[in-house]
């Protein structure tokens, strides 16, 4: 008979208290993700690290925990920072999935914009050991001296390429400054932008870089294709693809007003839709994705102000309805599905004249983008990637566009996988 024991790969083993241990398990949390089992027990070292994961693997957990563990030993406080308000709430909802099964319990408050100053003001007068805040907003509190930074111990910057994508490192800068040096910092990111590296370079003491993905590298559990399609024809080639596929379904548009003219129109052909971007209220917003997690909606139309700021672990398909400006802004995209180890979907619809694009893609995610069957086109140009004998793969999918003018209404010949 066997006495060796089995390796422990629950939470257990990665070093928390018996009492966050139980909090954990009553939360329904049984088995760490790799960016979670890497990174708490260093993080609970106290030293700044860097945590680099694919969006949708957990990342928030990966500091939460230790600052609970860290909170509940002394008396500083924690401030995190995300680039979005959506991101803001979701990261409190994931505190207080822990904090409510622990007693005593820890305050946290989140500051946004679109939510009332005052009642923040009186939120900060109840002396929050944790503060979840957008760069913006909290710059706004302490320009107004409604805020003191002076107990912060433990900082994080969640989503950090993001927020510099955004433009908030003037607001980063001052708010740094404005903590005691004598701190723990934590970077999480989806990448490694030179950008994020500078600024870590400024502002950490040595960190501890762990990486549980290639930066870039798209989730193997998500099944990519490409549509190509006319502008003319998009809408119609969306509708069939929400015909055809069950599930909730997330579509991503470039710009608020195409979000509004595409949710007008899946609502008048009789899809369950609703939109999401910086044109809504804060309550809309929360109001719209709380229907999508619900099922009350099946169908949410957003912008990339929502790419990182969605935290729905059963999203069935992703749509780009218009590929993004960035290639990286892709792989952000499609990580609202097949989350946490489940199967997901992609599909990309392309206009003719944006090959450059989607060369820019599959460079990133180093594989060629098949063809979906509701493609009305084939390819014209070989894929960047290359098989291991120096052909490249889309040598099979070469051809002609089949009249795919912008303006052209004629039926095109589509292609199958």
């Amino acid at each position: 008979m066997n006495n060796l024991t089995q390796p422990t790969t629950g939470f257990e083993a990665v070093g928390l208290s018996p009492a966050v241990l139980s909090a954990v398990a009553a939360a329904g949390l049984i088995t760490p993700t790799p960016i979670q089992s890497r990174a708490i027990p260093v993080a609970m070292q106290d030293v700044d690290l860097i945590g680099v994961a694919q969006t949708g693997t957990g990342k928030t957990l990966a500091f939460a925990l230790p600052i609970i563990e860290k909170l509940r030993e002394d008396a500083g406080k924690a401030l995190i920072l995300a680039p979005t308000r959506e991101l803001a709430l979701q990261i409190e909802e994931s505190f207080q999935r822990i904090l409510t099964k622990l007693r005593p319990s820890i305050r946290t408050t989140t500051l946004i914009g679109g939510m009332s100053v005052n009642n923040q003001i009186q939120a900060l007068r109840m002396n929050p050991r944790i503060i979840i805040a957008t760069p913006g907003r909290l710059w706004d509190h302490m320009q107004q001296r409604t805020i003191d930074l002076s107990a912060v111990n433990t900082l994080v910057l969640d989503e950090a390429d993001r927020m510099l994508d955004m433009g908030f490192l003037p607001q980063i800068r001052r708010i740094i400054t404005a903590i005691p040096s004598a701190r723990q910092t934590m970077l999480f990111s989806a990448t490694m932008a030179p950008e994020v590296v500078h600024l870590a370079s400024q502002y950490m003491n040595v960190p501890v870089r762990i990486e549980v993905a290639v930066p870039g590298a798209a989730p193997e559990d998500i099944e990519q294709q490409l549509c190509y399609v006319s502008s003319d024809r998009k809408p119609e080639i969306l509708e069939r693809i929400l015909r055809t596929h069950e599930g909730s379904i997330l579509v991503f548009s470039r710009t608020k007003h195409g979000a509004a003219k595409l949710n007008r129109r899946l609502q008048i052909a009789g899809h369950n839709a609703t939109e999401i971007h910086s044109n809504k209220s804060l309550s809309q917003r929360r109001f719209a994705l709380d229907g999508f997690k619900s099922g009350r909606f099946r169908v949410l139309i957003a912008t990339d102000v929502a790419a990182r700021g969605i935290d729905v672990h059963d999203i069935a398909l992703v749509v780009n309805y218009d590929l993004p400006d960035v290639a990286q802004d892709y792989v952000h995209r499609i990580g609202r599905t097949g989350r946490a180890g489940k199967s997901g979907l992609a599909i990309s619809l392309a206009e003719p004249d944006q090959q450059k694009d989607v060369r820019a893609i599959e460079s990133l995610i180093n594989r060629e983008l098949p063809l979906s069957e509701f493609s009305e086109a084939r390819r014209t140009y070989a894929s960047p990637i290359t098989t291991s004998g120096g052909v490249t793969r889309s040598s099979r999918n070469s051809g002609r566009f089949m009249g795919m003018g912008t303006g052209s209404r004629q039926r095109r010949q589509s292609v199958t996988r």
